[in-house]
């Protein structure tokens, strides 16, 4: 498990060719090292607070591996990092990380908390009328992680694990079930999941109700 890239950003204003706009933290800038806080890297934020941030969603994660797929779909190179990720790492695969797992980041500790709900900022960021879409599709959405313990980080840092969730539902099978899923007992296994962030709680919540 590596770092590919380390990034952060503050929000600014970004605009397209059909004159949308709007303020964003999803470009971001690759740094040598930075300190990690319980509310998210020092000198990144986000640009809409009510959808996006908190300290259940203090680190983006996405996995380098998928970028290849994407450049081939979208026919170009895409900025670096395209999706907003604080962290682009490979061998972290959604199949492969389980919400509730604890890594060690450099100095830090962070617990994965949630899969990621991609929003239309992709597309404007990437001049893509189909990512967003695709995202949900193969549930290559990346991931957010909480922060249990402070420290510096340098995109040279060593990821190693240091506790697998006993309950071992991956990232992806979480995206799929809440995204796509049809199975009342698993997202009821899932939402029982104590390290899963209160946001993706009351996501299932909501939609266990409407099978009720």
């Amino acid at each position: 498990m590596t770092i590919q890239s380390l990034a952060v950003g503050r929000p600014q204003v970004l605009s397209s060719k059909q004159d949308q706009s709007i303020t964003t933290g999803i470009k971001k800038t690759p740094i040598k090292e930075v300190e990690l806080e319980y509310a998210g890297f020092q000198h990144d934020d986000v640009g809409n607070k009510k959808n996006h941030g908190g300290v259940d969603r203090a680190v983006c994660f996405y996995p380098y591996e998928h970028y290849a797929m994407w450049e081939r779909e979208h026919g170009q190179r895409l900025p670096f990092p395209a999706f907003g990720e604080n962290l682009t790492v490979s061998t972290m695969l959604e199949a492969d990380v389980c919400i509730g797992d604890v890594y060690q980041i450099g100095e830090a500790i962070v617990e994965i908390s949630q899969g990621r709900v991609p929003c239309a900022t992709i597309n404007l960021y990437t001049s893509s009328s189909q990512l967003l879409t695709r995202f949900v599709e193969t549930g290559y959405t990346g991931y957010f992680g909480r922060v249990l313990q402070r420290g510096t980080v340098t995109d040279q840092s060593l990821i190693t694990l240091l506790q697998r969730d006993r309950t071992e539902v991956s990232v992806l099978h979480a995206i799929q079930t809440l995204f796509l899923g049809e199975d009342v007992s698993e997202m009821e296994r899932i939402q029982s999941i104590p390290s899963l962030s209160e946001e993706w709680k009351n996501r299932f919540e909501k939609k266990l109700l409407k099978k009720s």
